[in-house]
C-alpha cells in the first residue's frame, strides 16, 4: 500500500512538474515570438528564457512551429475561459455587451504580448497559422450577443459582422498601441487601473450609443 501511495504521488508530481515547464516555455515564447514573430524567433532563446534544455522544446511541442501555434491558440482558449464565466446568456443583449467589453480590455491590457502575437502573425504569416486556430467561438459569442440584441429590439438593425470586427478593434487598440500612444500624454500612466477604467467607460458609452436601439 506504502509503494503504491508513493508510485502515485510521484506520478502526481512529475504531471505538475510536466504541466509546470510548458507553462514556462509557453510564457518564454510568447514573448519572443511577440518581439520577433515566427520566422525572427529561435529555439535558444526561448529554452534560455524558460530556463530548460532547447531538447524540452522538442520534447513537448516537436518544432519551433509547433510550439507556435500553441502560443497562438493560448490566448483564444483563455479568452474563450473568462467568456464562458460571464454567463452571457442570462444578461439582457446590452449588459452582456458591456461584460464583454470590460473583461476583453481588461484581457488585452493584462496580456498585451497576445495582441503583438496577432500583429506579429498577420505580417509575417498573413494569417496562415491564425486560420488553424480556434479563435472563432469567442468571436462567435460577440456577435452573438449583437444578433440576440437586433432580435429582442434592445439594438438597432446591424450589419453585425462588421460591428463585431469594430468592437473588437475599440478592445485591442488601447493595449496593442500603447508603446505609440503614451507619447501623446506622457505625463498620464496610461496602463494605470484608473486610465483602463476610464478607457473602458468611453468604450462602453461609445459601443452602445452605436447599437442601441432608438427610444
Amino acid at each position: 500500500m506504502a509503494r503504491k501511495a508513493q508510485s502515485s504521488e510521484q506520478s502526481s508530481r512529475a504531471v505538475r512538474d510536466a504541466e509546470a515547464t510548458q507553462q514556462q516555455i509557453l510564457n518564454a515564447a510568447e514573448i519572443e515570438f511577440a518581439q520577433h514573430g515566427l520566422h525572427g524567433t529561435r529555439v535558444d532563446p526561448i529554452a534560455t528564457r524558460a530556463g530548460v534544455a532547447p531538447r524540452m522544446i522538442y520534447y513537448y511541442f516537436q518544432s519551433k512551429e509547433g510550439l507556435y501555434q500553441a502560443v497562438l491558440q493560448r490566448p483564444a482558449a483563455v479568452l474563450q475561459t473568462v467568456f464562458d464565466q460571464l454567463d452571457l446568456e442570462t444578461l439582457p443583449a446590452d449588459e452582456a455587451l458591456k461584460a464583454l467589453l470590460r473583461a476583453t480590455i481588461e484581457y488585452e491590457t493584462t496580456n498585451r504580448n497576445r495582441g503583438m502575437l496577432l500583429f506579429q502573425e498577420a505580417i509575417q504569416n498573413q494569417g496562415r497559422y491564425f486560420k488553424l486556430i480556434n479563435w472563432q467561438e469567442p468571436i462567435a459569442q460577440l456577435a452573438g450577443v449583437l444578433e440576440r440584441g437586433v432580435q429582442t429590439d434592445v439594438f438597432r438593425p446591424l450589419d453585425v459582422h462588421m460591428t463585431t470586427l469594430n468592437i473588437i478593434g475599440i478592445c485591442t487598440f488601447y493595449a496593442n498601441a500603447y508603446d505609440n500612444v503614451k507619447h501623446l500624454t506622457p505625463d498620464e500612466d496610461l496602463l494605470s487601473q484608473e486610465m483602463i477604467e476610464r478607457y473602458t467607460q468611453a468604450a462602453i458609452q461609445l459601443v452602445l450609443s452605436g447599437v442601441q436601439a432608438s427610444t
